[in-house]
Protein backbone atom coordinates (compact mmCIF):
# COMPACT_ATOMS: atom_id res chain seq x y z
CA UNK A 1 0.00 0.00 0.00
CA UNK A 2 1.27 3.62 -0.68
CA UNK A 3 1.48 6.26 1.55
CA UNK A 4 -1.50 8.34 -0.84
CA UNK A 5 -3.35 4.97 -0.47
CA UNK A 6 -2.80 4.78 3.49
CA UNK A 7 -4.28 8.19 3.73
CA UNK A 8 -6.90 7.30 1.56
CA UNK A 9 -7.95 4.72 4.04
CA UNK A 10 -7.31 6.96 7.14
CA UNK A 11 -9.55 9.11 5.91
CA UNK A 12 -12.25 7.02 4.83
CA UNK A 13 -11.68 5.38 7.99
CA UNK A 14 -13.21 7.91 10.38
CA UNK A 15 -15.72 6.95 12.26
CA UNK A 16 -18.75 8.53 14.84
CA UNK A 17 -18.12 10.60 16.71
CA UNK A 18 -14.48 11.62 14.82
CA UNK A 19 -16.07 12.80 11.55
CA UNK A 20 -18.63 14.54 13.49
CA UNK A 21 -16.01 16.84 15.47
CA UNK A 22 -13.65 16.94 12.41
CA UNK A 23 -17.03 18.46 10.71
CA UNK A 24 -17.12 21.01 13.89
CA UNK A 25 -13.75 22.20 13.07
CA UNK A 26 -14.75 22.98 9.25
CA UNK A 27 -17.77 24.73 10.19
CA UNK A 28 -15.29 26.82 12.69
CA UNK A 29 -13.26 27.79 9.43
CA UNK A 30 -16.10 28.71 6.92
CA UNK A 31 -18.31 30.76 9.56
CA UNK A 32 -15.19 32.58 10.44
CA UNK A 33 -14.37 33.31 6.62
CA UNK A 34 -18.69 34.46 5.87
CA UNK A 35 -18.86 36.05 8.88
CA UNK A 36 -15.51 38.15 8.12
CA UNK A 37 -17.44 38.89 4.51
CA UNK A 38 -19.91 41.03 6.10
CA UNK A 39 -17.87 41.83 9.85
CA UNK A 40 -16.96 45.20 7.62
CA UNK A 41 -20.33 46.30 7.05
CA UNK A 42 -21.61 48.04 10.63
CA UNK A 43 -17.83 49.24 10.40
CA UNK A 44 -18.03 50.79 7.39
CA UNK A 45 -18.57 54.24 9.03
CA UNK A 46 -16.17 54.29 11.77
CA UNK A 47 -13.91 53.07 8.98
CA UNK A 48 -14.71 56.07 7.04
CA UNK A 49 -14.42 59.12 9.75
CA UNK A 50 -10.85 57.22 10.60
CA UNK A 51 -9.47 56.54 7.12
CA UNK A 52 -11.48 59.12 4.84
CA UNK A 53 -12.00 57.13 1.51
CA UNK A 54 -13.53 58.08 -1.28
CA UNK A 55 -16.91 56.14 -2.61
CA UNK A 56 -15.18 53.93 -4.77
CA UNK A 57 -12.23 53.16 -2.00
CA UNK A 58 -14.90 52.63 0.14
CA UNK A 59 -16.30 49.67 -2.05
CA UNK A 60 -13.40 48.32 -2.81
CA UNK A 61 -12.32 48.19 0.65
CA UNK A 62 -16.23 46.41 0.76
CA UNK A 63 -15.64 43.77 -2.33
CA UNK A 64 -11.97 43.36 -2.70
CA UNK A 65 -11.87 40.52 0.04
CA UNK A 66 -14.58 38.34 -2.08
CA UNK A 67 -12.93 39.29 -5.50
CA UNK A 68 -9.14 37.75 -4.45
CA UNK A 69 -10.97 34.75 -2.71
CA UNK A 70 -13.49 34.52 -5.92
CA UNK A 71 -10.25 34.76 -8.65
CA UNK A 72 -8.36 32.08 -6.45
CA UNK A 73 -10.62 29.29 -5.32
CA UNK A 74 -10.83 27.39 -8.57
CA UNK A 75 -6.95 27.54 -7.88
CA UNK A 76 -6.55 26.68 -4.38
CA UNK A 77 -9.02 23.90 -4.24
CA UNK A 78 -6.99 22.61 -6.99
CA UNK A 79 -4.13 22.95 -4.87
CA UNK A 80 -5.37 21.45 -1.96
CA UNK A 81 -6.53 18.62 -4.07
CA UNK A 82 -2.76 17.78 -5.14
CA UNK A 83 -0.72 18.50 -1.91
CA UNK A 84 -3.36 17.75 0.71
CA UNK A 85 -6.31 19.58 1.84
CA UNK A 86 -5.92 19.23 5.47
CA UNK A 87 -2.07 20.74 5.22
CA UNK A 88 -3.94 23.32 2.97
CA UNK A 89 -6.45 24.54 5.16
CA UNK A 90 -3.89 24.75 8.35
CA UNK A 91 -1.47 26.90 6.01
CA UNK A 92 -4.44 29.03 5.31
CA UNK A 93 -5.81 29.35 8.61
CA UNK A 94 -2.41 30.68 10.04
CA UNK A 95 -2.10 32.83 7.20
CA UNK A 96 -5.54 34.13 7.80
CA UNK A 97 -4.93 34.96 11.18
CA UNK A 98 -1.59 36.98 10.46
CA UNK A 99 -3.22 38.95 8.17
CA UNK A 100 -5.78 39.93 10.13
CA UNK A 101 -3.54 42.26 12.44
CA UNK A 102 -2.39 43.88 8.71
CA UNK A 103 -6.31 45.14 8.18
CA UNK A 104 -7.09 45.75 12.28
CA UNK A 105 -3.94 48.45 11.89
CA UNK A 106 -4.63 49.92 8.44
CA UNK A 107 -3.41 53.40 8.20
CA UNK A 108 -4.96 54.32 5.08
CA UNK A 109 -7.61 54.17 2.13
CA UNK A 110 -5.22 51.88 -0.17
CA UNK A 111 -3.60 50.03 2.60
CA UNK A 112 -6.49 48.85 4.14
CA UNK A 113 -7.65 47.62 0.31
CA UNK A 114 -4.40 45.69 0.04
CA UNK A 115 -4.62 44.24 3.77
CA UNK A 116 -8.41 42.69 2.82
CA UNK A 117 -6.94 41.75 -0.76
CA UNK A 118 -4.04 39.87 1.57
CA UNK A 119 -7.03 38.25 3.57
CA UNK A 120 -8.66 37.25 0.65
CA UNK A 121 -5.84 34.92 -0.46
CA UNK A 122 -5.50 33.25 2.41
CA UNK A 123 -9.86 33.01 2.80
CA UNK A 124 -9.36 30.96 -0.59
CA UNK A 125 -7.19 28.27 1.18
CA UNK A 126 -9.71 27.82 3.67
CA UNK A 127 -13.05 27.36 2.17
CA UNK A 128 -12.57 24.56 -0.99
CA UNK A 129 -10.81 22.60 1.17
CA UNK A 130 -13.60 22.40 4.24
CA UNK A 131 -16.32 21.73 1.55
CA UNK A 132 -14.12 19.15 0.06
CA UNK A 133 -13.06 17.20 3.32
CA UNK A 134 -16.74 16.56 3.65
CA UNK A 135 -16.75 14.75 0.80
CA UNK A 136 -14.28 12.45 1.75
CA UNK A 137 -14.93 12.07 5.23
CA UNK A 138 -18.48 11.02 4.64
CA UNK A 139 -19.68 8.66 2.13
CA UNK A 140 -23.33 7.99 3.23
CA UNK A 141 -25.15 10.71 0.87
CA UNK A 142 -27.96 11.54 3.76
CA UNK A 143 -25.09 11.88 6.48
CA UNK A 144 -23.32 14.12 3.66
CA UNK A 145 -26.61 16.20 2.62
CA UNK A 146 -26.89 16.67 6.82
CA UNK A 147 -23.08 17.37 7.27
CA UNK A 148 -23.80 19.91 4.21
CA UNK A 149 -26.45 21.12 5.77
CA UNK A 150 -24.56 22.54 8.72
CA UNK A 151 -22.19 23.79 6.57
CA UNK A 152 -24.08 25.68 4.65
CA UNK A 153 -25.88 26.80 7.55
CA UNK A 154 -22.62 28.47 9.00
CA UNK A 155 -21.38 29.84 5.78
CA UNK A 156 -25.47 31.46 5.39
CA UNK A 157 -25.45 32.31 9.33
CA UNK A 158 -21.93 33.99 9.53
CA UNK A 159 -22.66 36.29 7.12
CA UNK A 160 -25.60 37.49 9.11
CA UNK A 161 -23.80 37.17 12.21
CA UNK A 162 -21.08 39.30 10.91
CA UNK A 163 -23.48 42.29 12.02
CA UNK A 164 -23.92 41.13 15.24
CA UNK A 165 -20.71 40.10 16.11
CA UNK A 166 -19.55 43.61 14.43
CA UNK A 167 -21.82 45.50 16.17
CA UNK A 168 -21.05 44.39 19.97
CA UNK A 169 -17.28 45.01 18.86
CA UNK A 170 -18.22 48.41 17.64
CA UNK A 171 -20.09 49.22 20.86
CA UNK A 172 -16.77 48.29 22.78
CA UNK A 173 -13.91 48.76 20.78
CA UNK A 174 -12.81 50.70 17.33
CA UNK A 175 -13.45 49.10 14.36
CA UNK A 176 -10.04 47.16 13.85
CA UNK A 177 -11.25 44.81 16.69
CA UNK A 178 -13.64 43.32 13.53
CA UNK A 179 -10.22 41.55 12.43
CA UNK A 180 -8.48 40.55 15.84
CA UNK A 181 -11.37 38.75 16.83
CA UNK A 182 -9.84 36.22 13.77
CA UNK A 183 -6.83 35.22 15.59
CA UNK A 184 -7.91 33.30 18.67
CA UNK A 185 -10.53 31.44 16.27
CA UNK A 186 -8.02 30.28 13.76
CA UNK A 187 -5.64 29.27 16.86
CA UNK A 188 -8.48 26.66 18.00
CA UNK A 189 -8.95 25.88 14.22
CA UNK A 190 -5.35 25.04 13.69
CA UNK A 191 -4.37 23.56 17.40
CA UNK A 192 -7.72 21.09 16.79
CA UNK A 193 -7.62 20.63 13.24
CA UNK A 194 -3.95 18.73 13.59
CA UNK A 195 -5.16 16.37 15.70
CA UNK A 196 -8.32 15.49 14.29
CA UNK A 197 -8.90 16.72 10.88
CA UNK A 198 -7.78 13.24 8.12
CA UNK A 199 -5.85 14.35 5.12
CA UNK A 200 -6.99 13.69 1.53
CA UNK A 201 -5.44 14.30 -2.15
CA UNK A 202 -5.85 13.12 -4.89
CA UNK A 203 -3.81 10.18 -5.77
CA UNK A 204 -3.11 11.21 -9.14
CA UNK A 205 -3.08 14.73 -9.45
CA UNK A 206 -0.69 15.79 -12.44
CA UNK A 207 1.12 18.94 -11.91
CA UNK A 208 0.15 22.44 -10.62
CA UNK A 209 -0.36 24.57 -14.00
CA UNK A 210 0.60 27.85 -12.77
CA UNK A 211 -0.65 29.57 -15.93
CA UNK A 212 -3.81 28.88 -15.30
CA UNK A 213 -3.57 29.91 -12.18
CA UNK A 214 -2.79 33.06 -13.56
CA UNK A 215 -5.45 33.15 -15.62
CA UNK A 216 -8.12 32.98 -13.34
CA UNK A 217 -7.53 34.96 -11.04
CA UNK A 218 -6.68 37.81 -13.97
CA UNK A 219 -10.12 37.01 -15.70
CA UNK A 220 -12.50 36.87 -13.07
CA UNK A 221 -11.32 40.35 -11.12
CA UNK A 222 -10.66 42.13 -14.44
CA UNK A 223 -14.16 41.08 -15.59
CA UNK A 224 -15.79 41.88 -11.81
CA UNK A 225 -13.34 45.16 -11.88
CA UNK A 226 -15.09 46.22 -15.19
CA UNK A 227 -18.83 45.74 -14.62
CA UNK A 228 -18.29 48.25 -11.25
CA UNK A 229 -16.58 50.63 -12.82
CA UNK A 230 -18.54 50.98 -15.93
CA UNK A 231 -21.91 50.78 -13.34
CA UNK A 232 -20.56 53.75 -11.27
CA UNK A 233 -18.21 55.72 -13.81
CA UNK A 234 -20.01 54.76 -17.17
CA UNK A 235 -18.47 52.76 -20.16
CA UNK A 236 -15.24 54.39 -20.14
CA UNK A 237 -11.62 52.79 -21.67
CA UNK A 238 -10.43 52.03 -18.70
CA UNK A 239 -13.79 49.82 -17.82
CA UNK A 240 -13.66 48.47 -21.33
CA UNK A 241 -9.86 47.38 -21.32
CA UNK A 242 -10.33 45.29 -18.09
CA UNK A 243 -13.35 43.70 -19.54
CA UNK A 244 -11.99 42.52 -23.04
CA UNK A 245 -8.72 41.15 -21.16
CA UNK A 246 -10.52 39.53 -18.03
CA UNK A 247 -13.04 38.00 -20.97
CA UNK A 248 -9.73 36.94 -22.83
CA UNK A 249 -8.52 35.46 -20.05
CA UNK A 250 -11.57 33.20 -19.13
CA UNK A 251 -11.88 32.25 -22.54
CA UNK A 252 -8.26 31.09 -22.32
CA UNK A 253 -8.56 29.70 -19.17
CA UNK A 254 -11.36 27.50 -20.01
CA UNK A 255 -9.58 26.44 -23.69
CA UNK A 256 -6.52 25.27 -21.41
CA UNK A 257 -8.41 22.94 -19.57
CA UNK A 258 -9.59 21.20 -22.10
CA UNK A 259 -6.25 20.65 -23.63
CA UNK A 260 -4.48 19.79 -20.17
CA UNK A 261 -4.18 16.06 -18.85
CA UNK A 262 -4.84 17.08 -15.26
CA UNK A 263 -6.83 21.01 -15.55
CA UNK A 264 -7.26 23.08 -12.14
CA UNK A 265 -10.79 22.39 -13.23
CA UNK A 266 -12.39 20.11 -15.40
CA UNK A 267 -14.68 22.42 -17.84
CA UNK A 268 -16.56 19.17 -19.06
CA UNK A 269 -18.78 19.31 -15.65
CA UNK A 270 -20.41 22.21 -16.59
CA UNK A 271 -21.88 19.69 -19.48
CA UNK A 272 -24.28 18.44 -16.61
CA UNK A 273 -26.89 20.14 -16.79
CA UNK A 274 -28.03 19.67 -12.78
CA UNK A 275 -24.27 21.21 -12.11
CA UNK A 276 -24.40 24.28 -14.15
CA UNK A 277 -27.85 24.97 -12.88
CA UNK A 278 -26.52 24.31 -9.43
CA UNK A 279 -23.92 26.65 -9.70
CA UNK A 280 -25.99 29.48 -11.22
CA UNK A 281 -28.25 29.41 -8.21
CA UNK A 282 -25.80 29.53 -6.28
CA UNK A 283 -24.13 32.63 -7.04
CA UNK A 284 -27.58 34.58 -7.43
CA UNK A 285 -28.41 33.59 -3.99
CA UNK A 286 -25.86 35.24 -2.18
CA UNK A 287 -25.51 37.84 -4.68
CA UNK A 288 -28.97 38.85 -2.87
CA UNK A 289 -28.84 38.24 0.18
CA UNK A 290 -24.83 39.84 0.72
CA UNK A 291 -26.35 42.52 -0.90
CA UNK A 292 -28.97 43.38 1.14
CA UNK A 293 -27.13 42.54 4.28
CA UNK A 294 -23.73 44.82 2.93
CA UNK A 295 -26.74 48.01 2.49
CA UNK A 296 -29.06 47.13 4.71
CA UNK A 297 -26.57 47.75 7.84
CA UNK A 298 -25.44 51.32 6.41
CA UNK A 299 -29.36 52.40 6.28
CA UNK A 300 -29.72 50.95 9.37
CA UNK A 301 -27.10 53.11 11.05
CA UNK A 302 -26.75 56.16 8.71
CA UNK A 303 -30.73 56.69 8.23
CA UNK A 304 -32.35 55.38 10.89
CA UNK A 305 -29.76 56.04 13.19
CA UNK A 306 -29.62 52.71 14.88
CA UNK A 307 -26.24 51.66 16.85
CA UNK A 308 -24.31 49.34 15.55
CA UNK A 309 -25.25 46.32 18.26
CA UNK A 310 -28.87 46.82 17.17
CA UNK A 311 -28.61 46.93 14.03
CA UNK A 312 -26.68 43.65 13.97
CA UNK A 313 -29.30 42.43 16.42
CA UNK A 314 -31.98 43.67 13.79
CA UNK A 315 -30.25 41.25 11.17
CA UNK A 316 -30.13 38.47 13.07
CA UNK A 317 -33.11 36.88 11.44
CA UNK A 318 -31.57 36.29 8.60
CA UNK A 319 -28.97 33.93 10.40
CA UNK A 320 -32.34 31.94 12.41
CA UNK A 321 -33.60 31.11 9.32
CA UNK A 322 -30.52 30.41 6.93
CA UNK A 323 -29.59 28.07 10.24
CA UNK A 324 -33.07 25.77 9.93
CA UNK A 325 -33.31 25.57 6.49
CA UNK A 326 -30.09 24.41 5.97
CA UNK A 327 -30.06 21.93 8.47
CA UNK A 328 -33.35 20.89 6.91
CA UNK A 329 -32.77 21.21 3.64
CA UNK A 330 -31.39 18.17 2.27
CA UNK A 331 -34.81 15.99 3.52
CA UNK A 332 -36.74 18.61 1.90
CA UNK A 333 -34.96 18.34 -1.38
CA UNK A 334 -35.33 14.61 -1.06
CA UNK A 335 -39.04 14.53 0.14
CA UNK A 336 -40.36 16.78 -2.30
CA UNK A 337 -37.86 17.67 -5.55
CA UNK A 338 -34.39 19.26 -5.93
CA UNK A 339 -35.72 21.47 -8.07
CA UNK A 340 -38.34 23.07 -5.82
CA UNK A 341 -36.13 23.21 -2.82
CA UNK A 342 -34.06 25.69 -4.88
CA UNK A 343 -36.32 28.01 -6.75
CA UNK A 344 -38.52 27.97 -3.08
CA UNK A 345 -35.01 29.04 -1.99
CA UNK A 346 -34.87 31.60 -4.74
CA UNK A 347 -38.10 33.37 -4.64
CA UNK A 348 -38.09 33.58 -0.70
CA UNK A 349 -34.55 35.68 -1.11
CA UNK A 350 -36.28 37.56 -4.02
CA UNK A 351 -39.50 37.98 -1.82
CA UNK A 352 -37.03 39.68 0.65
CA UNK A 353 -35.52 41.99 -1.52
CA UNK A 354 -39.19 43.17 -2.93
CA UNK A 355 -40.17 43.63 0.81
CA UNK A 356 -37.13 46.12 0.69
CA UNK A 357 -38.78 48.28 -1.75
CA UNK A 358 -40.93 49.84 0.31
CA UNK A 359 -38.45 50.23 3.23
CA UNK A 360 -38.06 53.46 4.40
CA UNK A 361 -36.86 55.43 8.10
CA UNK A 362 -40.02 54.93 9.90
CA UNK A 363 -40.08 51.26 8.66
CA UNK A 364 -40.24 48.88 11.94
CA UNK A 365 -38.28 46.36 13.70
CA UNK A 366 -40.60 43.28 12.86
CA UNK A 367 -41.30 44.34 9.24
CA UNK A 368 -37.56 44.46 8.73
CA UNK A 369 -37.22 41.01 11.10
CA UNK A 370 -39.77 39.34 8.76
CA UNK A 371 -38.26 40.27 6.03
CA UNK A 372 -34.73 39.25 6.76
CA UNK A 373 -35.72 35.59 8.28
CA UNK A 374 -37.72 35.04 5.00
CA UNK A 375 -34.67 35.75 2.99
CA UNK A 376 -31.96 34.00 5.82
CA UNK A 377 -34.46 30.85 5.13
CA UNK A 378 -34.32 30.79 0.97
CA UNK A 379 -30.68 31.76 1.46
CA UNK A 380 -30.26 28.62 3.68
CA UNK A 381 -32.20 26.56 1.49
CA UNK A 382 -30.97 27.04 -1.84
CA UNK A 383 -26.98 27.72 -1.35
CA UNK A 384 -27.06 24.26 0.80
CA UNK A 385 -29.19 21.99 -1.66
CA UNK A 386 -26.89 23.45 -4.77
CA UNK A 387 -23.73 22.87 -2.80
CA UNK A 388 -25.17 19.43 -2.18
CA UNK A 389 -26.07 18.85 -5.97
CA UNK A 390 -22.11 19.99 -6.95
CA UNK A 391 -20.28 17.52 -4.97
CA UNK A 392 -23.07 14.66 -5.42
CA UNK A 393 -22.01 15.13 -9.45
CA UNK A 394 -18.28 14.41 -9.02
CA UNK A 395 -15.87 11.66 -8.03
CA UNK A 396 -14.11 11.96 -4.60
CA UNK A 397 -11.11 12.65 -6.07
CA UNK A 398 -12.34 15.95 -7.82
CA UNK A 399 -13.67 17.07 -5.00
CA UNK A 400 -11.47 19.89 -4.44
CA UNK A 401 -12.03 21.42 -7.35
CA UNK A 402 -16.01 21.13 -7.37
CA UNK A 403 -15.91 22.39 -4.15
CA UNK A 404 -14.21 25.77 -5.40
CA UNK A 405 -16.40 26.21 -8.64
CA UNK A 406 -19.33 26.34 -5.49
CA UNK A 407 -17.27 28.21 -3.38
CA UNK A 408 -16.48 30.35 -6.31
CA UNK A 409 -19.90 31.02 -7.16
CA UNK A 410 -20.32 32.06 -3.41
CA UNK A 411 -17.97 34.51 -3.28
CA UNK A 412 -18.00 35.76 -6.57
CA UNK A 413 -22.05 36.25 -6.01
CA UNK A 414 -21.12 38.36 -2.55
CA UNK A 415 -18.59 40.44 -4.78
CA UNK A 416 -21.23 40.92 -7.09
CA UNK A 417 -24.21 41.74 -4.78
CA UNK A 418 -21.92 44.14 -2.95
CA UNK A 419 -20.80 46.02 -6.68
CA UNK A 420 -24.18 45.71 -8.45
CA UNK A 421 -26.40 46.49 -6.33
CA UNK A 422 -23.71 49.43 -5.07
CA UNK A 423 -23.55 51.27 -7.74
CA UNK A 424 -26.99 51.39 -8.01
CA UNK A 425 -27.33 52.60 -4.84
CA UNK A 426 -24.60 54.99 -5.50
CA UNK A 427 -25.35 56.39 -8.59
CA UNK A 428 -28.72 57.03 -7.42
CA UNK A 429 -27.31 58.85 -4.15
CA UNK A 430 -24.67 61.13 -5.94
CA UNK A 431 -27.67 62.85 -7.94
CA UNK A 432 -29.27 63.96 -5.24
CA UNK A 433 -29.85 68.22 -4.48
CA UNK A 434 -27.57 69.61 -1.76
CA UNK A 435 -29.80 72.46 0.07
CA UNK A 436 -29.14 76.14 -1.28
CA UNK A 437 -25.79 77.94 0.60
CA UNK A 438 -23.88 74.61 1.34
CA UNK A 439 -20.55 75.32 0.54
CA UNK A 440 -18.95 73.43 -2.10
CA UNK A 441 -16.53 71.40 -0.20
CA UNK A 442 -19.17 69.88 2.16
CA UNK A 443 -21.41 69.15 -1.05
CA UNK A 444 -18.54 67.50 -2.63
CA UNK A 445 -18.28 65.02 0.40
CA UNK A 446 -21.73 64.56 1.09
CA UNK A 447 -22.25 63.25 -2.54
CA UNK A 448 -19.16 60.93 -2.06
CA UNK A 449 -21.07 58.80 0.53
CA UNK A 450 -23.94 58.88 2.81
CA UNK A 451 -21.31 58.64 6.06
CA UNK A 452 -19.27 61.11 3.86
CA UNK A 453 -22.76 63.52 4.65
CA UNK A 454 -22.92 62.87 8.14
CA UNK A 455 -19.28 63.89 8.97
CA UNK A 456 -19.81 66.95 6.80
CA UNK A 457 -22.86 68.07 8.40
CA UNK A 458 -20.73 68.39 11.46
CA UNK A 459 -19.07 71.30 10.08
CA UNK A 460 -22.18 72.94 9.25
CA UNK A 461 -24.40 74.99 11.46
CA UNK A 462 -27.21 72.92 13.17
CA UNK A 463 -29.79 74.04 10.12
CA UNK A 464 -28.25 73.45 6.85
CA UNK A 465 -26.24 70.39 8.67
CA UNK A 466 -29.85 68.56 9.36
CA UNK A 467 -31.32 69.47 5.65
CA UNK A 468 -27.98 68.05 3.94
CA UNK A 469 -28.24 65.21 5.81
CA UNK A 470 -32.36 64.94 5.33
CA UNK A 471 -31.16 65.21 1.81
CA UNK A 472 -28.86 62.54 1.97
CA UNK A 473 -30.96 59.75 3.50
CA UNK A 474 -33.49 60.28 1.25
CA UNK A 475 -31.39 59.63 -1.42
CA UNK A 476 -29.67 56.44 0.07
CA UNK A 477 -33.32 55.10 0.62
CA UNK A 478 -34.10 56.05 -2.85
CA UNK A 479 -31.59 54.27 -4.19
CA UNK A 480 -31.81 51.31 -1.45
CA UNK A 481 -35.21 50.26 -2.79
CA UNK A 482 -34.28 50.84 -6.58
CA UNK A 483 -31.33 48.19 -5.92
CA UNK A 484 -33.95 45.86 -4.09
CA UNK A 485 -36.20 45.73 -6.97
CA UNK A 486 -33.58 45.23 -9.58
CA UNK A 487 -32.27 42.18 -6.93
CA UNK A 488 -35.74 41.18 -6.87
CA UNK A 489 -36.28 40.35 -10.48
CA UNK A 490 -33.10 38.62 -10.69
CA UNK A 491 -33.59 36.31 -8.25
CA UNK A 492 -37.08 35.47 -9.32
CA UNK A 493 -35.79 35.20 -12.86
CA UNK A 494 -33.21 32.46 -11.70
CA UNK A 495 -35.69 30.85 -9.41
CA UNK A 496 -38.18 29.93 -13.16
CA UNK A 497 -34.48 29.46 -14.46
CA UNK A 498 -33.73 26.39 -11.65
CA UNK A 499 -37.16 25.07 -12.25
CA UNK A 500 -36.21 23.92 -15.87
CA UNK A 501 -32.41 23.41 -15.26
CA UNK A 502 -32.65 21.59 -12.32
CA UNK A 503 -35.56 18.90 -13.57
CA UNK A 504 -34.80 15.27 -13.26
CA UNK A 505 -32.03 16.44 -10.52
CA UNK A 506 -31.90 13.84 -7.34
CA UNK A 507 -29.73 13.92 -4.27
CA UNK A 508 -28.17 10.83 -3.83
CA UNK A 509 -29.76 7.84 -1.63
CA UNK A 510 -27.82 4.76 -0.19
CA UNK A 511 -24.37 4.27 1.26
CA UNK A 512 -21.74 5.01 -1.20
CA UNK A 513 -18.74 2.95 -1.70
CA UNK A 514 -15.60 4.34 -2.62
Amino acid sequence: MTGTDLQTTRAEAVRSPGRWLALAVLVLAVLLVAVDATVLGLATPFLSEDLQPSGTQLLWIGDVYSFVIAGLLVSMGSLGDRIGRKKLLLIGAVAFGAVSVLNAYATSPEMMILARALLGVAGATLMPSTLALIRNIFHDPKERSLAVGIWGAAASAGAAVGPVVGGFLLEHFWWGSVFLINLPVMAVLVLVGIKLLPESRDPNPGPWDLISVFLSLIGIVSVVYAVKEAAVHGFRWDAAAAAVIGLTALYWFARRQLTLPSPLLDMRLFHHRGFSGAVLADLLTILGLSGLVFFLSQFLQLVQERSPLEAGLIELPAAVGAVGAGLMAGYLARRASVRSAVSGGLTAVGLALAACTAISASTGVVALGIALFVGGIGAGLAFTVTADVILSTVPKRQAGAASAVSETAYELGAALGIALLGTIVTGIYRGFSAPPGIPADAAAAAHDSLGGAVEAAKELPPEQGAAMVSAAQDAFTDGFQTAAAVGAGVLFATAVAAWFLLRGQKLEEGLEHP
